[in-house]
Parts: C-alpha cells; structure tokens; sequence
C-alpha cells in the first residue's frame, strides 16, 4: 500500500557541484574501483582473531543488464554482503546494485535479516527500480511468520538528479580514495532505510596512520553522513588506502568496526583483478541467520508433516508400543533379527525368495504371563 502523504518527505535541494561531479567521473577512474574485498568484524573484545563475529564483503565489475522488452547493457554491478553480531544478535545484509558510468543507478536491492528471536527472524527488503517515469521504491517488511507489510514511493526524474544511493556510494567512496581528496561540502540526495528522500553528506577527516595487520599505513579517512528529515544522521569513518581498499569502517555510535587484516593489499593499485580465494572458515550454522533460518523452517515443515501422518494412521502407535513391549519381555541378543520376524506377519507380500523363519524358532511374541513367576526370576 502506498504510505501517507505526510510521510513524504520533500526531495533535499541538490546543488549544481554535486550533479557536476558525478558526471565528470572518468571511465579510468572507475577501471581502477573494479575489485573485490572483504574484511573482518572483530569478536567481542574488539580485537580481530580467527574468531570473528563476521565478515564484510564488497565487490564491483562490469556485467550485463537486462530488462524486459530492452536490449542488454553493459553496467557496474556492485555487491554487498555483511554478517555479523550486534548485542548478541545475529544479523545479515545483502546489496545487488546495477550503475551506469555516470553511477547512475538503475536498479537496486537491499536485503536485512535480524535473528532477534530464532523463530521470529526480521526481514527488511529496499528494492528501486527506474524508468522512463522516474524511480520507484518498494519496501518490505515481514516479523516471522507474519504477512509481509508492504509501502511504495515514487519519486519523478526532477527529484533524481544527482541521487546517490547506497550501491553508488560504495563505489563513490572508492574513487575519492584514489583521488587522495574530498571536494567541501559534498552533497547528494539519497535515499533512507524507510524509502523516504533525504541527504548524504561527504567530507574528509584527513590523513591518518592506522594499523594493518601487524603493520601501519597512511589513510585517508572520508566521513560519510545520511541525514534523514525525522530521525537522528547516521554517520560511517571509512579509512582508504590511495588504491581505494577499505582498511577501517566504523558506525559511529553503534558498535560496530569493520578490520583489514591482508597486509598483502598494502601494495596493491587497483584496478581489475581476479577476485581473491578467501580461506575457508569452519561453519557454525547456529550462528549464520540464513542457514538457522531454513533449519527452522525445515524443521516446523517435517514436524507438521509427521504429526499429519501419524493423525491419518493411528494404529502405529499402537503397533510401535506392542513391539517394544516384546522386544522388552523377551530381550534377545540381536534385536534386529527379532524385529524383522516380529514385523513378518503384518506384510501383506512377502517376496519371493525370502526365507521364512527357521522351524522350531521361537516366536517373537510374547506368551502369556504365567500366573506366579518362577523362583529363579531375578
């Protein structure tokens, strides 16, 4: 359903420098932010080990693009990916964005996944999609098993000028770093977590010293601020080095830190390269939200279904409890054998070539009780 209109909220004013700089980005500059990283999310102490309460990926290459009735293209595809703990609650992120040169974006998904009850998982999902009449954002929202709730936004060409989401700013971000330089007051219309048009501001925080493993690098840390009109700015400390790698995020006011630990990287320039084989890591599926969340689901499925089946066959409860009161009367050394006699008589065919049970076997069901045990009874 579309929101009302008093969530709307007015499109920000965006300057002509801002619009400008988009459009002067070089097709060089972008060839250089084409490469994959990723990066860990120290435990609970803070300090990064090989147990890591997450990871942060993000990765950008040409790849095609294709909508329906329209000829494919060659875009920048950028993807995000990021899994983590905050207070003890997992939680996941996934971002697929399609730019053009000009970064542009023409199409953009987000994914939120919050375990904050394990059989309640948090779905939060922001997709937009332009066309000729300008962008359309559609947002999602679903509490467990509940029916997803549902809010669409339109905003018009006008209202797009300079916009810069999520997707782009990961790549902008990128090419600042390889400039070594932040023009002031950087702005761009963006748009929130909840749909609504708001501001992204961009300004540096100058050139630091900052550990890399187990050495140190000169970065340069840029300040990235979205301004929503309704609800405090949430602001990110990102830390480059000059080939545009990430080495620090920090979310100020929340605690979470994001660590380059690949000294290698410190020698690298950029530019296209084939995507890193990161080391397997041992996985605990309890702790990835995805995996937990299709066990969940698999496991409230089979129960449904089994407790179906037993309502529509009431009798093998109580077969199953007669055959484990003679197999509990008589205790034979090999149970597997007295279960296959025990179970004989109740096949409706048996088949050809089974041999029977031996003449003079004793028979697995049980005799009458007799009415005083024997002395010797234990």
């Amino acid at each position: 359903m579309d929101p009302p209109s008093a969530w709307r909220q007015e499109p920000p004013a965006l300057g002509k420098a801002a619009a400008e700089f988009l459009n002067l980005i070089g097709p060089e500059e972008l060839e250089r932010c084409l490469f994959a990283e990723m990066l860990e999310v120290p435990g609970a102490g803070g300090e990064p080990s090989e147990r890591a309460s997450g990871r942060w990926w993000v990765a950008a290459r040409w790849a095609p693009y294709k909508r329906p009735g329209e000829p494919v293209r060659s875009c920048l595809l950028v993807q995000a990916s990021s899994r983590s703990r905050q207070h003890g609650v997992p939680s996941s992120r996934t971002l697929r964005a399609y730019l053009t040169l000009q970064l542009e974006t023409l199409e953009q998904e987000e994914e939120v996944r919050c375990l904050e009850f394990r059989a309640y998982p948090i779905e939060k999902k922001t997709h937009m999609v332009r066309h000729q009449h300008g962008m359309t954002v559609t947002k999602t929202l679903r509490e467990g098993e509940a029916e997803p709730q549902c809010w669409r936004f339109f905003y018009s060409p006008e209202e797009l000028q300079g916009l810069l989401p999520e997707g782009a700013s990961l790549l902008l971000l990128r090419v600042l770093a390889c400039r070594w330089a932040v023009p002031p007051s950087l702005l761009f219309p963006t748009i929130d977590s909840e749909g609504q048009l708001c501001t992204s501001s961009y300004c540096t925080l100058g050139l630091q010293q900052q550990v890399v493993g187990s050495a140190e690098a000169e970065v340069l840390v840029i300040e990235r601020a979205v301004s929503p009109g309704t609800t405090v700015s949430v602001t990110w400390h990102c830390s480059f080095l000059p080939s545009g790698r990430l080495v620090r995020l920090v979310h100020v006011g929340i605690p979470m830190l994001v660590l380059l630990q690949d000294e290698s990287v410190l020698g690298a320039t950029g530019g296209v390269e084939p995507q890193p084989r990161f080391p397997k890591h041992p996985l605990d599926w309890e702790e990835d939200i995805q995996l937990c969340s299709w066990f969940l689901d698999r496991k409230e499925e089979l129960q449904v279904s089994h407790a179906a089946y037993l309502g529509r066959h009431p009798e093998l409860r109580a077969l199953l409890a007669d055959f484990l009161q003679a197999l509990l009367l008589r205790q034979p050394p090999d149970p597997i054998s007295f279960a296959a006699q025990f179970f004989a008589p109740f096949a409706h065919q048996q088949p050809l070539g089974t041999p029977s049970a031996p003449a003079g076997a004793a028979s697995p069901l049980p005799s009458p009780l007799p009415a005083h045990p024997p002395a010797n009874v234990e």
